[in-house]
């Protein structure tokens, strides 16, 4: 690293300190990666709601986590077995002792959501890249077609304990009855019932429109900048706390369609802003849309 680089690379550090998270080192900045693009112990993952957007270009050394077939059991609904989650990361060349830094298109949402998942397996040396591929991307930075390889590890993966960070029905059901902090990050049109659907997105799975009793309408996408950036720590307070009347000692479960917007809320909770305890609810709506019996509300937030 050069002298100008590492000064660069020193100030771009020191702004994502500036912003005031709680865990500023579960990000990295674009200048950071691009120079350590050869570091030996950093394992670069991009995963995409675009699965074929690897294949047409990405950052150097990166290898790609497909969502759906790679996190996502084939017969259950459900995540990989501890088994799968092993021989993943073992044909990655990841094991505890090299850094995973996630990054991805639509401002890291899918990026956070792999994040999250990895989590479930206490996979804890893992950051995420501050701005994703559209920063990378605008700031001109290199991409390439060619698909990197590393020796395999000998990676153990843990049991799955999915109790700390994830959410199911019946939990969230009595979360809801109770009063506690339920965050709907879908949009606006999704939350009061007029779609049950992402706008320009085609309906898929969900019977009925609406949210669940008593939460709180947040979309996803207001915790970021428009270069894909997360918006400083001041910014995020000022949306979650004073708007909304969250604080960091509340239990609060976020929910979106399938769990992918809401992981992006989860990690700005939890990481960004501190929260003690933050659970993300993976069966969203799509499980609670088509529940016999499940309680919706429609219309704007009460």
């Amino acid at each position: 690293m050069t002298t100008t680089a590492s000064r660069q690379a020193s100030a771009l550090d020191a702004e994502i300190k500036a912003k005031g998270y709680v865990h500023p080192e579960v990000l990295v900045s674009t200048e950071w990666l691009a120079e350590h693009l050869d570091d030996p112990k950093i394992r670069i993952i991009e995963s995409d709601e675009d699965v074929l957007l690897y294949e047409t270009g990405h950052i150097p050394g990166a290898q790609k986590v497909d969502w759906h077939e790679d996190l996502n059991d084939p017969v259950q609904r459900d995540y990989v077995s501890s088994e799968q989650f092993q021989k993943l990361l073992r044909e990655k060349g990841i094991d505890e002792s090299t850094t995973v830094v996630f990054y991805g298109d639509k401002n890291n949402w899918w990026a956070t959501y792999a994040f999250w998942v990895f989590q479930l397996f206490g996979f804890t040396n893992a950051k995420i890249l501050d701005g994703g591929r559209i920063k990378w991307e605008q700031e001109g930075r290199p991409f390439t077609t060619d698909v990197p390889s590393f020796p395999r590890t000998n990676y153990t993966a843990p049991k799955r304990s999915d109790e700390k960070i994830r959410a199911f029905f019946q939990q969230v059901r009595e979360h809801s009855a109770a009063g506690k902090p339920l965050i709907d990050v879908r949009s606006p049109e999704e939350f009061t019932g007029q779609r049950t659907h992402m706008p320009d997105y085609p309906q898929e799975g969900t019977l009925r429109g609406g949210h669940i009793k008593g939460a709180r309408s947040v979309p996803w996408g207001r915790a970021a900048n428009p270069d894909g950036t997360f918006k400083d720590a001041g910014s995020l307070r000022a949306i979650y706390e004073k708007e909304k009347g969250l604080a960091k000692t509340d239990d609060i479960i976020a929910y979106c369609r399938i769990g992918e917007r809401s992981s992006h809320t989860w990690f700005v909770l939890t990481y960004l802003l501190g929260y003690d305890r933050v659970r993300n609810y993976d069966g969203s709506w799509t499980e609670w849309g088509n529940t016999v019996r499940a309680p919706i509300e429609k219309g704007p937030e009460k």
